[in-house]
């Protein structure tokens, strides 16, 4: 798996101690839509951080042997823009009988990653946080089946 940064242990991104990840590419649309400079982004340093590649037993392992964790947060750049590898860390964690929370932050809104949604529907504990980053706007964060 292509990322850009590991944390073992995150306490800004979701309610519970976490492992943040953050992907590997962005198509900066949150930005160009409302004609703000990337920089605005609260990620966009990643983009010039080195690509990390990593297995995703490596991650699980890294999870499950730590104490403090209890979920997994997916974010950075924009993890849609890497679904296949997303869920394949998703089924890797739960085909190993770990269904701890696991929280995704897109910019993306949910009809224009409706099919992705529906994959994800079949897993459980699962968090999208959707929508374009918008300065001063309240987020959105929802249960994926929820909305389905």
């Amino acid at each position: 798996m292509r990322i850009r940064q590991l944390i073992d242990e995150d306490f800004v991104n979701y309610k519970k101690p976490s492992m943040f990840i953050g992907t590997s590419i962005c198509d900066w649309k949150c930005c160009s839509e409302q004609g703000l400079d990337k920089s605005i982004c609260q990620n966009s340093f990643l983009f010039e951080t080195e690509v990390i590649d990593i297995s995703v037993d490596e991650i699980f392992h890294r999870y499950i042997n730590n104490p403090i964790t209890r979920s997994v947060v997916i974010g950075g750049l924009e993890p849609m823009l890497q679904f296949e590898d997303i869920y394949r860390l998703l089924l890797y964690f739960r085909n190993r009988k770990c269904y701890d929370d696991f929280v995704i932050y897109t910019g993306y809104y949910r009809d224009e990653i409706y099919s992705q949604l529906l994959e994800l529907s079949s897993l459980d504990n699962i968090i999208i946080k959707y929508g374009r980053f918008v300065p001063n706007q309240k987020s959105i964060m929802i249960t994926c089946l929820e909305f389905i």
